[in-house]
């Protein structure tokens, strides 16, 4: 049914865009065939793009409202997301196939028009009007050739690097969906799907990042250049003050945010942006361009309500361990049928657990006296080793070693895997390490967060350290400093935490 709908509201929206009113973008192009094709089917792949991200939207919301359905939403969410990167790469070829036609229009007519009459004291603008301020031919006639051909192919980039910002977007809010879906989990099997979604989405935001800064710097430089060239030519000294003091404003400001959002490469955009705007208006107004002076107002209109410093999203990976404490129990759990299992050792994560024996062959379930649960691994010395519980820190394994020995085990010893590395406590002590939290990234920490951190630290000290910089701690146990540390990250996905150890000092 769903599939139904939205087909019949594609076929209604092809059918509204044919009958549509494409305007070129250029005039003079109205009587260009392919050109206005091409603006129609432009205008057609816009509107079903839009069309998937609504849909994407509304399933996202539901996703959030209704968990009993994540899989099936998300495997959905997914194939619509694929269909945006297909909408988007046709796009792409139409925009370069668009620009050409474009470039090669106002070439070939430069000079064609009489020119326009302005005041004595006010150049005349050499050409028609134009919608897009570097199809004036008064930059072609002034320019050196090889500044005029870098002013228009930074003009090209113009489309593409808005492209990249918005796919930027489109992977931001898809990752912070996923990174609160991520904290909600319950299993390790979902848990291990979106943790790979978010590392995917992280990678193809990174290389969008570089992306932009790399073809943004390219546009900024170029265009910069060829708008101070004619406002130095036509004596506005004035507006090229105005415009070093905006782009020295914009500077500073890019160095107080460096760090604090999720790309300092999107923020220098809107910045630099903003600055290259106001030079563009500045410099329509000194050539008459109204057309071109009011397109650019729109877009500064456009561009001041983004909202562009964007949270970071911290992903602390999770670990699925099975803890369990111990209990006794008259009625034996294993059987014949259903033995002792193997013990799982995990790849990440720290788990305590209680040796009972070792011993050099298999040994009966009565043997343990009752306890539960049991497992077994076969050591690399071919002995069976038999172990009880599965414990979060040390201080709970060692209240299950009390426990053990009130009821008749001579010598259960404390044994730990940390990211599947072993050791026996009692054979091996720990190294004398303390752990600390450290929390970055605001002024003050959010209620909901100093909440998260006195449910789960005990006494220990929350301090400041720094202008940004929380600890909590110190640890004697690591896997206590990871339970504040995913305490707080749940509570506020935008802080920096991390797990420092604390070597300790030679005597």
């Amino acid at each position: 049914m769903f599939r139904y709908t939205f087909f019949v509201v594609l076929l209604c929206a092809a059918g509204t865009l044919r009958a549509q009113d494409i305007a070129p973008r250029i005039a003079g192009l109205e009587g260009n065939g392919e050109y206005m094709s091409l603006l129609r089917e432009d205008a057609r792949l816009q509107f079903r793009e839009d069309s998937v991200n609504r849909v994407i939207e509304q399933e996202r919301q539901l996703l959030r409202e209704e968990p009993e359905g994540r899989a099936e939403r998300s495997q959905h969410i997914l194939q619509l997301e694929g269909q945006i990167f297909e909408i988007r790469n046709a796009k792409g070829r139409l925009i370069d196939r668009i620009n050409t036609i474009e470039q090669e229009w106002v070439l070939s007519n430069l000079g064609s028009a009489p020119a326009t009459e302005g005041p004595a004291d006010e150049p005349s603008v050499k050409g028609p009007q134009v919608r897009y301020l570097v199809d004036c031919p008064y930059f072609r006639e002034q320019l050196p050739e090889t500044d005029y051909a870098a002013l228009r192919s930074a003009q090209r980039d113009e489309y593409r690097v808005a492209e990249d910002v918005r796919r930027y977007f489109e992977n931001y809010r898809a990752l912070a969906d996923s990174a609160r879906a991520y904290e909600q989990v319950q299993t390790q099997e979902e848990a291990t799907a979106i943790y790979e979604r978010c590392t995917a989405l992280q990678q193809l935001n990174r290389t969008l990042a570089d992306s932009i800064a790399r073809c943004w710097n390219y546009i900024f430089d170029n265009k910069s250049y060829a708008y101070s060239y004619v406002l130095e030519m036509l004596g506005r000294e004035e507006e090229l003050a105005r415009e070093e003091e905006l782009l020295a404003k914009a500077t500073r400001r890019l160095a107080a945010l460096r760090g604090m959002t999720q790309s300092d490469e999107v923020v220098d955009y809107f910045l630099r942006k903003e600055v290259l705007l106001d030079y563009e208006i500045s410099v329509a107004d000194a050539l008459g361009l109204t057309a071109a002076r009011d397109s650019l107002r729109q877009a500064g209109l456009r561009l001041n309500g983004a909202e562009f410093e964007l949270p970071k999203v911290e992903l602390r990976e999770r670990y699925f361990l099975d803890y369990d404490s111990i209990a006794f129990s008259s009625t034996p759990r294993y059987t014949y049928k259903n033995p002792i299992p193997e013990c799982p050792v995990y790849a990440k994560g720290t788990i305590y657990r209680i040796l009972l024996g070792t011993f050099n062959t298999k040994r009966a379930v009565s043997t343990f006296r009752g306890a539960e649960p049991l497992f077994y691994l076969v050591n690399d010395e071919d002995k069976w080793c038999y172990y009880a519980g599965g414990f979060a820190t040390r201080t709970e394994a060692e209240a299950a070693q009390k426990q053990l020995k009130e009821h008749g085990f001579l010598r259960p010893e404390i044994v730990v895997w940390n990211d599947g590395v072993y050791r026996n406590l009692a054979r091996d002590p720990e190294p004398a390490v303390t752990y600390r939290v450290e929390i970055a990234g605001l002024p003050v920490l959010p209620d909901p967060v100093k909440e998260a951190i006195a449910s789960t630290a005990g006494e220990r000290e929350l301090s400041r350290v720094g202008q940004q910089l929380f600890v909590v701690g110190t640890f004697e146990d690591r896997a206590e400093a990871d339970r504040v540390a995913e305490a707080v990250a749940a509570a506020d996905h935008a802080l920096e935490i991390k797990v420092v150890e604390i070597a300790a000092q030679p005597e």
